[in-house]
């Protein structure tokens, strides 16, 4: 009876869910643990003296732990999950609002919460979450003829971005922004709307930085070595654009890249330099063309979705996924400044995968088959 059951249930899900999209987010997973392993064996026994498997071992216990969230999240009922959506919301931001007090700096950075088994960043929880916390403001019945909603959102994003200069997370604070816009933007805002708020997020930045100089000052130092590298260190930045280079089109071979042993943080924010030297750009290309048929396959989905929740949701998380590849990939290839910015899926970093694993087991529930559900 037990069996019958269990195998009643992964009928019921392997026929709703959205096979393609739930193959390439486990390509990804899976590629991450490959990469893994290339990327931080040098830093694990040459730098830290430790077992070559010390990085991998917790990368690929990570890895299981964020497909079983995955797996779950994609699994539960589709309204109950949408339920869960403001509690899960808060204690994320709760999480997020301790960072200052009780949190963990780490060179320059107070980004962490040290849970003693793994440090959790919560801004990698939060995000796929304030999408929807975004989003249900923005379909709220009450709100439907106002423009309260996108005044109430505005404020809900100014919120977060505050707590995220303070640390300080200047890329992260841009991915948030930038996936604001574009699912305001999506659900019919006027575009004279955006323009004020981008106005007033200018303002207020501006402002931190000419009466904060000491707290805020880097994002003016690195939009200036960005621009002029002779003004500051782009060491890591071109470090990274040097190493794809060298890698060409079929990259050096497995091991034989030495941008991981030169940036200290190639496993997180410089993976994809790292993969393209010792792989080739063609297997970067064909990393940033998978994350490009994912989205492809949430927009498309959204056609098929009545409920306006559900479409500028999937929305939402398709920018917030492409944004921060495109983010990532940028910084490597020296289009964009320093921001910090893992790579979804295939960085290393707990929070980095369950964060993932969390916008992935979003997109898989909202984009199942309902017509065939049974829960």
């Amino acid at each position: 009876m037990l069996e019958n059951s269990i195998k009643f249930i992964f009928i019921n899900y392997w026929r709703n869910i959205d096979k393609k999209i739930f193959i390439c987010f486990s390509i990804l997973f899976f590629l991450g643990l490959f990469f893994s392993f290339s990327s931080t064996s040098f830093l694990a026994g040459e730098r830290l003296n430790k077992d070559y498997y010390f990085f991998f071992t917790k990368h690929f216990f990570f890895s299981f732990l964020a497909i079983m969230i995955m797996i779950i999240i994609s699994a539960i009922n589709t309204q109950l999950l949408i339920k869960l959506t403001v509690p899960l919301f808060l204690l994320s931001l709760i999480f997020l609002t301790l960072v200052p007090i009780i949190g963990v700096e780490v060179k320059g950075a107070k980004r962490w919460i040290d849970l003693y088994f793994f440090r959790l960043q919560p801004i990698e929880i939060l995000k796929p979450f304030f999408i929807l916390m975004t989003v249900k403001i923005l379909t709220f019945d009450q709100f439907k003829n106002s423009q309260v909603k996108y005044i109430l959102s505005f404020f809900l994003l100014a919120s977060v971005i505050i707590l995220l200069i303070d640390q300080p997370d200047l890329g992260q604070s841009i991915l948030l922004i930038c996936s604001w816009v574009a699912t305001v933007f999506v659900s019919g805002v006027s575009l004279f709307y955006i323009f004020i708020f981008f106005s007033i997020f200018v303002l207020l930045i501006g402002s931190l930085i000419f009466f904060f100089p000491e707290k805020f000052g880097y994002v003016i130092n690195r939009l200036i070595t960005f621009f002029d590298p002779s003004q500051g260190d782009k060491f890591q930045s071109s470090s990274a654009l040097d190493a794809i280079k060298l890698g060409g089109l079929t990259g050096q071979g497995m091991g034989e890249g030495i941008l991981k042993e030169s940036v200290p943080e190639a496993h997180t924010d410089y993976v994809i330099a790292v993969i393209s030297e010792e792989y080739g750009s063609l297997v970067s290309i064909m990393i940033l063309i998978i994350f490009l048929y994912i989205s492809f396959r949430i927009i498309k989905n959204c056609f098929n979705q009545d409920d306006q929740f559900m479409k500028i949701s999937l929305s939402g998380l398709a920018t917030l996924l492409i944004f921060q590849t495109f983010i990532h990939a940028g910084v490597n290839t020296n289009l964009l400044p320093t921001t910090g910015m893992t790579l979804p899926f295939l960085s290393y970093g707990g929070s980095s995968l369950i964060g993932s694993a969390i916008l992935a087991g979003l997109v898989l529930n909202y984009t199942k088959n309902k017509t065939y559900l049974y829960d």
